[in-house]
C-alpha cells in the first residue's frame, strides 16, 4: 500500500523495533513429554521413497528430529497444545483439506500423499507431473477448486524441467481430477510461466544472486470469486522481476482453466504478459485471502534481511530488485534505495535480520480468542510468527512461537475443524495440529 512519507517512515520505524522485541518476546514452558529434538524419531510410516511418486529421493537426516509429542507451550495469548496428526513426509510443501474429511499433501521430491483418519497412506497417488526437484524446486503447492466436491479438481503447482535440458525449468501449474483413488486423471498443464531459466550458459542475476533452483515461488490462492492466484519468483535473476514481458517475480491471476480475466490491470498493455496482477517480487512462498476483508496478502524472502508481509494489490509494483530493506548478497545496496521509492509498494511489515517466511493466514475463528484478528506465518528460522494490527493496519506487536521444537515451518493453514495446522519443512517432515488449552 502506498504511504505518505511520514507513515512509511513510521511504519518503517514499527518494523524495526518489533523485529528487535521479538528476539525477547518469546515465551518458554516446559513440555509434559521429552523435549523435541532429542533422540532419534518415532513411529514413522513408509519412506516416501516407497511408492509411484516421481523426483529424488531423502536428503540427510534432520538436524533436530521431531519427537512424537505431545507438548504444551505458553504463549502470550494463552497455553496450547500441538500434536502430531502425520510422520513420514519429506519436505512437505503445502496442503488442503478434503471434504470428506483427511487432507492431501504435497512433498517437494514429487511426491501427492493423501491422510485419512489420522493415517499417512504408505503409497503415494500415482499421475503427478515430473518435476524439476532440485534446491527449492519439485511439488510444491496444492490447491482445491472452489467446487472440489461437485468436480474433483485440484491444482499443483511445480517447477517443471525443461524439454531440452531439465535445468532450464519454469513454475507451472497442471490442474487434475482425482476422485479419491489411487491415481490422478486427466491432468494437464493450465498455465507454464513464461520463466525458463537456468541450465547451461543461463545469464547470472547481478549482486551476488544465487542459483536458478532456489527460487520458484509456487503458492495459490483462490478468492471469492473463483479466480486463482499464483506467486512466481524471481529464479535469482531479479532484474526480470521488473521486467513486465516476463512473468519472473510477478503474481498472476487466473480463471480456473488458466485463461486470463479480461479485467486483470495489464489486458491490452503493450508489453506486459495479460496474466500479471502485480509485479516486483523475490520470492513469494506465502499467500492467503483475508478471510474478513477478501484482500490478498502475500509473504517474500528478501535477500540479507528485508522479508516482506505484502497486501497485494492490483497492477502495483512491489520493489524488487531496484527497491528492499535488506541488504544484496554482495553488499552493494539496492538502486533506488530501502523504502519510500516512486511507484514502488512498501511492505506492510518486513523483518532485518531475516526471518525466512512461509504460508500464512489472517485468524479469525474462536477457538483461540487471543489471536482473533492476527497474522499467523510459518516460519523456515523455525518459528510460528504471529503480528497484530491496529484499526489502520498498523503492526502493533509481534511473537515468535514454537520455537521450542526446532521445525522448520512451511506452511500454515486453518482447519475445517478451527483448529490450525503446520507443515515442517525437514526430510522427516510431519503434519502438526495446534489446539488451545
Amino acid at each position: 500500500m502506498t504511504h505518505s512519507p511520514a507513515r512509511r517512515l513510521s511504519t518503517a520505524a514499527a518494523c524495526a523495533v518489533l523485529a528487535a522485541a521479538m528476539a525477547t518476546s518469546v515465551h518458554v514452558a516446559a513440555s509434559q513429554n521429552p523435549a523435541p529434538g532429542q533422540g532419534p524419531a518415532q513411529g514413522q510410516g513408509a519412506g516416501p521413497g516407497q511408492g509411484r511418486g516421481q523426483g529424488r529421493g531423502r536428503g540427510a537426516a534432520a538436524a533436530n528430529p521431531l519427537g512424537d509429542g505431545p507438548w504444551e507451550f505458553d504463549t502470550e495469548k494463552g497455553r496450547v497444545r500441538v500434536t502430531v496428526v502425520a510422520k513420514g513426509l519429506d519436505h512437505p510443501w503445502g496442503m488442503a483439506f478434503l471434504p470428506e474429511g483427511g487432507m492431501l499433501v504435497t512433498e517437494r521430491p514429487g511426491r501427492l500423499r493423501v491422510i485419512r483418519n489420522g493415517s499417512l497412506d504408505p503409497a503415494p497417488i500415482a499421475g503427478t507431473p515430473a518435476v524439476r526437484a532440485a534446491l527449492l524446486g519439485g511439488l510444491l503447492d496444492i490447491a482445491l477448486h472452489p467446487k472440489f466436491s461437485e468436480n474433483r479438481l485440484l491444482y499443483l503447482a511445480y517447477s517443471k524441467p525443461g524439454a531440452d535440458e531439465p535445468a532450464r525449468a519454469t513454475t507451472a501449474v497442471a490442474r487434475a481430477r482425482w476422485d479419491g483413488g489411487p491415481a490422478l486423471a486427466d491432468v494437464t498443464d493450465i498455465f507454464v510461466a513464461d520463466a525458463y531459466h537456468g541450465g547451461r550458459g543461463a545469464p547470472r542475476g547481478c549482486c551476488g544472486q544465487g542459483p536458478a533452483d532456489g527460487s520458484y515461488g509456487s503458492r495459490l490462492a483462490f478468492d471469492r470469486n473463483g479466480f486463482l492466484y499464483v506467486t512466481l519468483g524471481d529464479r535469482n535473476y531479479g532484474e526480470k522481476s521488473q521486467d513486465p514481458a516476463s512473468h519472473i517475480g510477478k503474481i498472476v491471476r487466473l480463471r480456473d482453466d488458466g485463461s486470463v480475466p479480461p479485467d486483470n490491470p495489464f489486458v491490452g498493455k503493450e508489453g506486459y504478459k495479460p496474466e500479471i496482477f502485480s509485479l516486483g517480487h523475490r520470492n513469494p512462498l506465502g499467500l492467503t485471502v483475508h478471510p474478513v476483508t477478501g484482500e490478498l496478502w502475500s509473504t517474500e524472502f528478501g535477500p540479507r534481511g528485508g522479508d516482506e508481509l505484502n497486501r497485494i494489490q492490483a497492477g502495483k509494483n512491489y520493489g524488487w530488485i531496484v527497491v528492499t530493506e535488506g541488504t544484496h548478497y554482495n553488499g552493494v545496496a539496492a538502486e533506488k534505495g530501502k523504502n519510500n521509492a516512486p511507484g514502488m509498494e512498501d511492505p506492510v511489515l518486513f523483518w532485518v535480520p531475516s526471518i525466512n517466511p512461509g504460508n500464512l493466514i489472517f485468524y479469525e475463528g474462536d477457538k483461540f480468542p487471543g489471536w482473533k484478528g492476527n497474522m499467523l506465518m510459518a516460519a523456515m528460522s523455525r518459528s510460528v510468527v504471529r503480528a497484530a494490527f491496529d484499526a489502520d493496519g498498523k503492526p502493533v506487536s509481534q511473537e515468535r512461537m514454537l520455537t521450542e521444537l526446532k521445525q522448520r515451518f512451511r506452511d500454515i493453514r486453518l482447519g475445517p475443524d478451527g483448529f490450525i495446522y503446520l507443515l515442517t519443512d525437514e526430510t522427516a517432515g510431519a503434519v502438526l495440529r495446534i489446539e488451545p488449552l
